[in-house]
């Protein structure tokens, strides 16, 4: 299903337009005459909530606009490090920040319209349709919302401008907020159309956000607020979505990895829940390959922790693989005996292009580009400055499986129905099957064995909080949606920041393994330093006639600090943003009080 582009502007739906109020809702400029015009049919609807489609759905961004998409807009977390100084958690009140409604402002007013003003020209099944819609895309928001700032104002109908104990009302307790959310996802649930055209979203595609925005809420309720009661509530939900997706039969696992972020159409495959479409022809281009075509450079790179994390082709960690070069680092040795998705996802020769880790990621490169550039050439126009048209996915069936074999594991533990066998291999065996590229079967690429239910991997590193399925069950969803969207959001639903201290795993502020003498002499310099397997780090002299022959190990330029604490530190909660404090006094200013977000301080 590819997002559809013809964004209305007429002026008969200019109630979409929004103006900007940064301290608390954005208040659309209406004009009576084009409000009591617009509501009159189905299609100005449809081309009404038009305009939620990339705004919920980022894919790869438009043009240099790329700040939330796939890759660009997510270079924090445990699997990507930076040269020199890490990105860092927010360690103190900002001056100015606060949450923005222009979405929840607009989605009320089609959802009132639809409601009050459309009941005799809807006919019921298109009304349903519409208010599912509707209340789809409101409690998508609010979501978003939850998971950032905790408790947030709630809001069910449009606020008008003189309303200012509404504009400067408390903020709605989290619980009561995402009861709404839970309200408003299974209305859609039930009620948005099977199919309402290839470009419009369904209850397929709504199903699908829901197993995943289900089981976050789940996962925060069960991990980080420690409500097993909630926990379950949600959790059952995101499994019945996921369930009603997976029962459909229209989607599969066909494609291999790396052509599912590399197509030019992905119209038909069946591997796509949603995806984004760009063409050059209506001047829908993107930027992503431009910044990532193995001829730039690069400041950040994946994380040796990241490398290590891939499972064997046979089922194991390295540290117990039968595999006998499983302990062997080197790219040649990764591709051969690691999960298919490490060869589709890097480089597979050390690139002196990526300075943080020397591991370059090409899972949003085509191949034959990858090719291109690493014999010497160019990546060529299409591939350089915004003018890339490879579609972007945004929902796929892999990612749905993963929700609902996590969200089946996290019942069992309360008191559910245990996994089984059945359950593994319909889901994390189901993609591990997936077809493999012939270029990646050429350079030594395998299967990975099927994961067995009674044979799980004993990783010794495993956290110990956590069951040997669960972590498995994360491994898998790790490896799967590396650079997408979740890993950051995955940590803190999980309650699990403390993966991202780099003083506890001194793997994140190392990257790819290089054997310097062997492939990058010419790199050797000052600057250079390598970590040998038993943590041992090797920093490169050049007035040592031995130090090159010592430069075989995992990357880590020498400049590379800790993350600043984040973690048990006073008025600091790294899992839930703060207000600023501008807008406390905005609030005071008025004669209301803006509480400050929980777990930092109230003054």
């Amino acid at each position: 299903m590819k997002i559809k582009y013809s964004i209305f502007v007429a002026a008969a739906l200019a109630l979409s337009s929004l103006s900007s109020c940064e301290k608390f809702l954005d208040r659309p400029m209406l004009t009576k005459a084009d409000d009591d015009n617009a509501w009159t049919t189905e299609e100005n609807v449809r081309l009404y909530a038009n305009k939620y489609y990339t705004d919920f759905f980022v894919g790869y961004g438009k043009g240099f606009d790329n700040g939330d998409a796939l890759l660009a807009g997510y270079t924090f977390s445990d699997d990507l490090l930076f040269q020199g100084n890490q990105s860092q958690f927010t360690r103190a009140v900002p001056v100015s920040q606060i949450w923005s409604y222009s979405n929840i402002r607009s989605i009320n007013i089609m959802i009132d319209r639809v409601q009050n003003r459309m009941s005799s020209v809807l006919s019921e099944e298109a009304f349903n349709h519409w208010m599912g819609i509707g209340r789809f895309f409101r409690a998508f928001r609010y979501s978003q919302l939850v998971q950032s700032y905790g408790d947030v104002p709630y809001y069910d109908r449009p606020v008008d401008i003189d309303e200012t104990d509404e504009l400067y009302k408390k903020r709605t307790p989290r619980n009561e907020v995402m009861d709404h959310v839970y309200d408003d996802l299974s209305f859609a649930l039930e009620n948005v159309r099977l199919n309402d055209g290839v470009q419009n979203v369904n209850r397929y595609v709504v199903a699908g956000f829901v197993s995943r925005l289900a089981m976050n809420e789940g996962s925060w309720q069960r991990y980080y607020y420690k409500n097993n009661e909630r926990a379950k509530k949600f959790f059952e939900l995101a499994l019945r979505a996921a369930e009603m997706v997976i029962a459909s039969g229209k989607y599969d696992i066909v494609t291999d990895y790396r052509s599912q972020f590399t197509s030019e159409n992905l119209a038909g495959n069946k591997d796509m829940i949603l995806y984004r479409q760009y063409d050059d022809a209506v001047d829908v281009k993107h930027t992503i390959l431009s910044l990532h075509n193995l001829a730039e450079n690069i400041t950040y790179g994946p994380t040796t922790d990241l490398v290590k994390s891939y499972i064997c082709i046979d089922g194991k960690v390295w540290q117990n693989s039968d595999l006998a070069p499983a302990s062997d680092f080197t790219l040649d040795s990764l591709v051969k005996t690691r999960d298919s998705r490490f060869e589709a996802t890097f480089h597979t020769d050390p690139s002196i292009r990526n300075r943080a880790s020397y591991l370059y990621i090409t899972k949003f490169l085509p191949r034959e580009v990858q090719n291109r550039v690493a014999s010497g050439g160019a990546p060529g126009v299409p591939y350089s400055g915004a003018n890339n048209t490879t579609d972007a996915p945004v929902l796929r069936y892999a990612e749905v499986l993963l929700n609902w074999i996590e969200t089946k594991a996290e019942l069992a533990t309360l008191g559910g129905v245990a996994v089984s066998q059945a359950d593994i291999d319909r889901s994390i065996n189901k993609i591990r099957l997936r077809p493999l590229a012939a270029e990646a079967i050429a350079k030594g690429v395998k299967m990975t064995a099927p994961m067995k239910l009674g044979e799980l991997p004993q990783d010794a590193e495993r956290d110990v909080q956590v069951s040997s399925l669960i972590w498995e069950i994360r491994r898998e969803r790790r490896m799967e949606m590396t650079f997408e969207h979740s890993r950051l959001a995955d940590l803190k639903r999980w309650s699990k920041l403390q993966y991202m201290d780099t003083q506890q795993n001194p793997d994140l502020l190392s990257g790819g393994w290089v054997n310097f003498l062997k492939e990058l002499p010419a790199d050797l310099k000052t600057g250079v330093s390598v970590v040998k397997l038993n943590g041992q780090i090797e920093v490169f002299n050049a007035a040592d006639p031995d130090s090159p022959a010592k430069m075989n190990g995992f990357y880590r330029y020498v400049e590379n600090a800790d993350r600043l604490p984040f973690l048990n530190q006073a008025n600091v909660n790294p899992y839930l943003s703060p207000v600023g404090r501008n807008q406390i006094a905005e609030y005071e200013a008025k004669g209301y009080v803006l509480d400050q977000t929980q777990g930092w301080p109230q003054n």
